[in-house]
C-alpha cells in the first residue's frame, strides 16, 4: 500500500500516531481524510493531486493540518496541484492560484496577485471581497458615482461608465454607530445582519457589505447582530471591474 521508511513520522505529522493500530472501521471521517493523505505521500509519488484533502475535517483540525502539510509538501520535489473551492486554503498552501470556471482557466498567479489584480468581479468575489453591482456615471472631484442595484449610491476613484461591478475589500471597511467626519465618502447605513468571530477578527456584515474589525473594536464599539450601524470606505479603496461573463 505504500512506503515502509519514515512511516511512523508522517503519522505524528498529520495527528494520527496514536491511531496506527486502529482499525478501518473504527476512524471517523475525518480520520480516514488524514489516512487517506498520508498513504498518498507515503509513496513519494513524482506528481501528486490532492483533490480537496482537508475538506472532512473540522475548522480547528484543518487550520493546523493546513500548515504541516504546507511545510511536508515543501520538503518535497514533486509538483503538487491542489483542488479546492477555498481561497483561504489555496493562498496558505500554494505558490501560485489557477481560479477554473466552467472548465477554463480563468486567471492564474500569485494569491497576493489575485487578492490586488483579480481579472474580474467573479475572481475578486472568491479571493473573499465584497462585490456590489450598479451602473456607473462620471461624478464631482474626478470620482466615479456607482448607483448600486441593492440601493444607494458609492464612489469610486476608478474611472468606469455603464454596468459596473464595484469591488471593496472588508479591511477597507469600519463599522461605527454613526457616519466619521473624516474624507470616507462612502457610507451604507443599514441593520448589523451577522457578527462572526475568526480568531483574533471578527466579520460583520452590514447591510449588503462585511467588514472584517478586531475584537477589541468589536467589543470597544459593542456591536450586536439588529442594531443600525454604518460601514464606511473610501473612494480610492472602492475598486472598479467588469461584471462577471461567467455564472457563479
Amino acid at each position: 500500500y505504500g512506503a515502509r521508511d519514515g512511516v511512523d513520522e508522517l503519522l505524528e505529522r498529520l495527528e494520527l500516531g496514536q491511531l496506527a493500530r486502529e482499525r478501518p472501521a473504527g476512524l471517523s471521517g475525518g480520520e480516514r481524510q488524514r489516512v487517506a493523505l498520508a498513504r498518498a505521500l507515503a509513496r513519494r509519488p513524482d506528481v501528486l493531486l490532492l483533490d480537496e484533502p482537508l475538506s472532512a475535517l473540522d475548522a480547528h483540525t484543518r487550520v493546523g493540518l493546513r500548515a504541516e502539510l504546507r511545510e511536508l509538501l515543501s520538503e518535497r520535489t514533486a509538483p503538487t496541484v491542489l483542488v479546492t473551492h477555498d481561497f483561504e486554503e489555496a493562498a496558505a498552501m500554494a505558490e501560485r492560484v489557477g481560479v477554473v470556471v466552467e472548465g477554463r482557466l480563468f486567471q492564474l498567479g500569485t494569491p497576493a496577485e489575485l487578492v490586488a489584480a483579480p481579472a474580474d468581479a467573479f475572481v475578486a468575489g472568491f479571493t473573499g471581497a465584497n462585490v456590489l453591482l450598479g451602473e456607473a456615471t462620471p461624478a464631482r472631484e474626478g470620482l466615479t458615482a456607482i448607483e448600486l442595484d441593492s440601493g444607494g449610491t458609492v464612489y469610486s476613484s476608478d474611472e468606469g461608465r455603464g454596468r459596473v461591478a464595484v469591488v471593496v475589500h472588508p479591511w477597507e471597511i469600519s463599522v461605527a454607530h454613526e457616519s466619521p467626519s473624516d474624507s470616507t465618502v462612502n457610507h451604507v447605513h443599514a441593520p448589523i445582519r451577522s457578527i462572526v468571530p475568526l480568531g483574533h477578527r471578527v466579520r460583520v456584515r452590514v447591510g449588503p457589505v462585511t467588514a472584517e474589525l478586531t475584537s477589541a473594536s468589536l467589543e470597544r464599539l459593542d456591536l450586536r447582530p439588529g442594531q443600525l450601524a454604518v460601514a464606511s470606505f473610501k473612494a480610492t479603496g472602492t475598486r472598479l471591474l467588469p461584471v462577471s461573463r461567467l455564472r457563479a
